[in-house]
């Protein structure tokens, strides 16, 4: 496997996420109490089916490529610390969607429930800034490794 295409691969499934967090949380989640009470629930439930063939498989492969690079794949020129602490965040990712926004959605799958909804969209912000501090860093680590690999060609 070569390291740094185990890196590319970690980052693009990354940034894939950070776009998609960021519209599910400031346009998707907002919108979910307009639906109406007659359609919610049918709502909620195509909204499961049609949301998981697009995030999960990204998300295994992020947290696949993550546990790659803390475990003896990553490029000479990304620091270990940052392996590590991308690995933890992927983690408390799984963490915050098995625990807080699954249980959300299992529960407005018997219909649209304010505090529910709240709480989903609230605890939905500790997966937006995780994925958007991963994406962040791993961007500034490749901008990094260009400049030195730019400043040795000179």
């Amino acid at each position: 496997m070569n390291p740094s295409g185990i890196f590319l691969l970690n980052l693009v499934s990354s940034l894939y996420l950070v776009g998609l967090i960021w519209t599910v949380q400031s346009v998707h989640y907002k919108l979910l109490d307009r639906v109406g009470a007659e359609s919610f629930v049918r709502y909620e439930t195509d909204h499961n089916r049609l949301i998981t063939p697009i995030v999960g498989p990204v998300m295994l492969v992020e947290l696949a490529t993550s546990a790659l690079l803390v475990f003896g794949y990553s490029p000479p020129w990304m620091p270990r610390w940052i392996a590590i602490a991308g690995l933890v965040a992927v983690g408390m990712i799984w963490a915050s969607t098995i625990f807080l926004q699954v249980p959300c959605h299992n529960r407005l799958l018997s219909g649209f429930d304010l505090d529910t909804y709240r709480r989903l969209v609230n605890t939905n912000w500790i997966r937006t800034l995780l994925w958007s501090l991963r994406g962040a860093v791993l961007v500034y680590v490749l901008w990094q490794a260009m400049i030195k690999s730019f400043d040795s060609n000179l």
